[in-house]
């Protein structure tokens, strides 16, 4: 859970941050450290795809994880619960204060932000396993960056959504923690290197919004790259 926990004190740094001085901070500037952060994250996703053994795992389950993908819907999922949640706020809105609504949507809004996406799921589940939580820290970068922004506009509630990101994206590294004990050195690097072609996909769409990948369909391709590798495995296929 130390990615989970860094990730928390970025957030709650960058919005205290927003509180005092956000206004202070140009828009140009945080969107150049938001490109910058995105090639960095382009630049890892292509490293840690390097510790694949076998190209065709994480082909293979990249191509079949995004049919099953695209055939659950999960880019949808992803989008419509955040829809839902925002729909649900608005509705509570007219029963509250002044202050207590931009407390209320700062909280929303930043935990929205900061949980729903490929990236907090995948940072986590590597996290569990492996115990690398350089994932978790690229987000949090880009988490602290975006709070400062959101402080700054809606105020202190959005301090308190550090405590949805350490309840959501630690409870998914201890549950991928509990179920990856058991797996070998090859099931981690080759979840891993499918995860990286996945990180490219997140810098090229969301950060550096170069072209719009749907990202959440390719979430899949991570438990096939582990059922892929002890099917090869129990059949005493090496590679």
């Amino acid at each position: 859970m130390t990615g989970t926990l860094i990730n928390v004190a970025a957030i709650i740094v960058g919005s205290l941050i927003g509180l005092l001085a956000g206004n202070r901070i140009p828009e140009k500037t945080r969107q150049t450290l938001i490109s910058a952060l995105g090639l960095f994250t382009l630049a890892y996703g292509i490293f840690i795809f390097g510790q694949t053994q076998n190209l065709l795992i994480p082909l293979f389950s990249l191509v079949l994880g995004t049919i099953f993908g695209e055939l659950l819907k999960i880019e949808e999922g992803l989008n419509s619960l955040g829809e839902n949640i925002q729909k649900k706020l608005a509705s509570w809105k007219p029963n509250l204060t002044g202050e207590s609504q931009r407390f209320v949507t700062g909280f929303v809004s930043a935990s929205l932000l900061f949980v729903i996406g490929p990236m907090a799921i995948l940072g986590s589940i590597q996290d569990g396993i492996s115990g690398d939580f350089q994932m978790l820290a690229i987000k949090s970068l880009l988490d602290g960056i975006a709070s400062i922004a959101f402080a700054s506009t809606l105020g202190v509630g959005v301090v308190f959504s550090a405590f949805i990101v350490l309840v959501y994206q630690g409870a998914i590294s201890l549950l991928a923690g509990w179920i990856g004990q058991g797996f070998g050195e090859a099931v981690i690097a080759e979840m891993t290197a499918t995860g990286g072609i996945i990180l490219v996909g997140i810098a090229i769409s969301n950060l550096l919004q170069i072209k719009k990948i749907r990202t959440g369909s390719f979430l899949p391709a991570l438990f096939l790259a582990v059922v892929f590798v002890l099917i090869l495995n129990a059949l005493g296929i090496t590679y």
